[in-house]
């Protein structure tokens, strides 16, 4: 490890030698991909002339295409397990013999290698940083501090697994330098390690010798969070099989990214390029894989309006044989499309003959409770929950991020739940679990200790309600419970929609007659709907003028009688129509009665054709009702429209009736339920269900301090007036 520490600290010191053609948030773009050419320079040199003449001797056969690539591979080395050769005659020792050229020769070099290694500079745009850095003349010193034997990476010196740690402990320092942008693609390398220790806890398969494991990140960023989960379970685990997937959209960090893996000699085609959100090549890199593990911070906040239609068209055409099923979130946070996305891609439950997976992601606090009952957030929890795949929360301390100093929450997501936990939501309070940085990174002023991610660890192993820990800061340390386990249906409700009859009285008063011009229908009248001839329109419109003034006419003719009773009106407004010998239209009969009317809590009830109260919707209002707990999940009220099963919405019914009974009909006794418009909801009020309440301070100790803060004021007044 010191010699893996000596390496990065001398990467380091030959960055600061770009001060001045780059700031240091830009170190990364010309030390990243250097690093990587000069370990794969120096995994190349044993065998880079012998490459070379076969290379020779297989073009002047002709041989070209696959065929050439995998001889040449297997002639470059014989140890890795990933094709990497180059056909350039330079090695950074050729580079420096031609400082007059190195620009050009160091693009050809980079040309030469083969598709994987070139893809990956492609990605970083390094051509343009070698123009910048040949222009600022920078380049042949940094070449030249490469080729220096204090940094010999050759895997003779630094095996691939010391290197995958100088790259990723790179990519995380310079990330740090860069904080401004960092959390964009960059999660603190001890929230994965928390992430890791939980998603893996209580899965013994993954620790049997030679056990095949797939992890997948759809929000793959530098890597991290793969590269984390990989160290974990190989420490515990050496014999372990493990492939990583992955996806990115933005290029440098898929370059990050890939680089890590190419390094390592690990398969880099598992990490693809593109928006999983997206359609056609641009979206998912990996469809119909399904993987064991998945681990994901996908972006806070962040609209979806570029993926929009494809996300939309999948939903509407696929409904639950797609990935959007559940319903799609607000347009300005896609965060929980990512966990449709992953829950599309477990394998089946141990249930159906599968081995079931296990998601890890972090959200911030929208997930929790954001949506109303209906296809939207709150429908993709009802979705996860009542099909038993939410294992647990972890609420995470705040100011943990580089770019956000909000409260974070990690889910547990699994169809492969033992048998203790199924049915089972457990949430962990992590808020206090953490210590203070010694220097602020961004917004990245806490972060978590070992004990912090052991002491989280060990609540969610437990998995004991009412577990306590001792938490706190500045010595302040306290006895508090954090952890707690619900029952699936505790986080579901019943939207009700209370509704109370429309009564109305009516009076043709010239008060009211005035509304009348305030009315749409009564002001469309005098509007003509043709489009080409002046004069039709013209007189279509004085026609309507006309209509208008003699209804107003025959509405100042009627009495201005008051009636409290729609159908006793009714018949009389319908009479003194037909007596002027003047239609009456539906829409025009409408607009007299709502400029005729106010509302009358003495006046009848307002009943349709068929004798029902019609509701008032000033009045109308909405109950939340806890889930009935004798009625088992998933409850027949469905995604869109009521579930066929009679019984059930019966007794769904008859709870709704009892809550109205018992808590409405005492204080207003003509309310009832519209149970057509009834919905389901969820939320996940986790800050409620861990708040301990802080009594006020006592009334002399607060006029203490004012007394204190007076006598400083007129202190500093004096001062300024002295």
């Amino acid at each position: 490890m010191t010699n893996t520490t000596n390496l990065i600290n001398f990467v380091f010191d030959i960055a600061n030698k770009l001060r001045g053609p780059y700031r240091p948030p830009q170190y990364r773009k010309v030390m990243l991909p250097m690093t990587v050419l000069r370990r794969l320079d120096c995994v190349l040199e044993p065998t880079k002339e012998q490459v070379l003449a076969e290379y020779e001797k297989l073009k002047a056969k002709g041989l070209e295409g696959d065929a050439l690539h995998k001889v040449l591979a297997r002639k470059a080395s014989k140890d890795r397990n990933q094709p990497l050769y180059n056909i350039s005659p330079y090695t950074f020792e050729k580079l420096l013999a031609d400082p007059e050229n190195i620009a050009t020769n160091l693009t050809s070099y980079i040309n030469g290698f083969s598709e994987s290694a070139r893809a990956v500079f492609e990605a970083f745009g390094f051509e343009s940083e070698i123009e910048k850095l040949d222009k600022a003349n920078r380049l042949y010193l940094i070449v030249k501090e490469f080729t220096d034997p204090k940094i010999d990476l050759h895997p003779e010196r630094v095996s691939n697994h010391d290197m995958g740690y100088v790259f990723e402990e790179l990519v995380r320092r310079f990330n740090e330098q860069a904080n401004e942008e960092a959390g964009d693609h960059f999660t603190p390398r001890e929230v994965i390690r928390l992430m890791a220790h939980l998603i893996y806890t209580e899965d013994e398969d993954v620790y049997t010798p030679g056990i095949v494991r797939t992890i997948y990140d759809p929000t793959a960023g530098t890597g991290g969070m793969l590269s984390v989960s990989e160290e974990y379970i190989t420490e515990h685990n050496p014999q372990a099989h493990l492939e990583l997937f992955g996806q990115e959209y933005n290029e440098e960090s898929w370059a990050i990214c890939r680089s890590d893996l190419l390094i390592k000699d690990e398969p880099v085609e598992n990490i693809t390029f593109g928006d999983i959100l997206g359609d056609g090549e641009t979206g998912d890199g990996h469809p119909d894989k399904t993987f064991h593990y998945m681990l994901a911070n996908p972006p806070f906040g962040v609209e979806w309006k570029p993926e929009e239609d494809y996300v939309k068209k999948e939903h509407h055409e696929l409904g639950f044989s797609g990935r959007f099923g559940p319903g799609l979130p607000r347009i300005n946070d896609g965060a929980t499309l990512f966990l449709l996305h992953m829950i599309s891609k477990m394998k089946p439950a141990p249930e159906q003959g599968g081995e079931g997976s296990k998601i890890a992601i972090v959200f911030n606090g929208s997930p929790l409770f954001n949506g109303d009952p209906g296809p939207s957030e709150s429908n993709i929890r009802r979705w996860i929950i009542e099909n038993d795949w939410l294992d647990a929360i972890i609420a995470l301390p705040d100011q943990l991020f580089y770019n956000t100093g909000i409260y974070t929450y990690v889910w547990l997501v699994t169809n492969r739940k033992p048998t203790h936990r199924k049915g089972k939501v457990q949430l962990i309070d992590g808020t206090r679990h953490y210590q203070k940085m010694k220097k602020s990174l961004g917004n990245k002023r806490n972060e978590l200790g070992d004990e912090h991610i052991a002491e989280l660890t060990r609540l969610y192993g437990d998995f004991t309600h009412g577990s306590t820990c001792t938490v706190g800061q500045n010595g302040e340390r306290k006895e508090r419970v954090c952890s707690k386990i619900f029952d699936n249906r505790d986080f579901g409700y019943l939207k009700l929609t209370v509704e109370r009859p429309l009564r109305l009285n009516f009076q043709a008063s010239a008060e009211r007659i005035e509304r009348l011009w305030q009315v749409t229908a009564f002001i469309n009248l005098a509007k003509s709907k043709k489009r080409k001839d002046q004069a039709e329109r013209e007189a279509e419109v004085q026609a309507g003028k006309a209509t208008q003034q003699r209804i107003i006419e025959i509405l100042q003719g009627m009495d201005a009688t008051l009636y409290t009773d729609r159908a006793e009106f009714e018949p009389v407004l319908k009479g003194a129509f037909k007596a002027a010998g003047e239609k009456l239209p539906a829409p025009i009969k409408k607009a007299i009665l709502g400029a005729l009317s106010e509302h009358d809590p003495e006046a009848a009830i307002c009943r349709d054709k068929d004798g029902n109260p019609e509701p008032d919707t000033e009045l109308r209002d909405t109950e939340v009702v806890p889930l009935p707990t004798d009625i088992p999940l998933p409850l027949p009220i469905g995604y869109g429209k009521d579930a066929d099963n009679s019984e059930l919405l019966k007794l769904v019914r008859e709870h709704c009736e009892d809550y109205l009974a018992r808590e409405v009909l005492p204080f207003v006794d003509d309310a009832w339920i519209d149970h057509s418009k009834t919905k389901v909801g969820y939320e996940i009020p986790i800050t409620r269900h861990f708040y301990v309440y802080q009594p006020p301070r006592p009334l002399e100790v607060i006029e203490s301090d004012i007394k204190d803060l007076e006598k400083e004021i007129l202190e500093m007044l004096h001062k300024v007036t002295a």
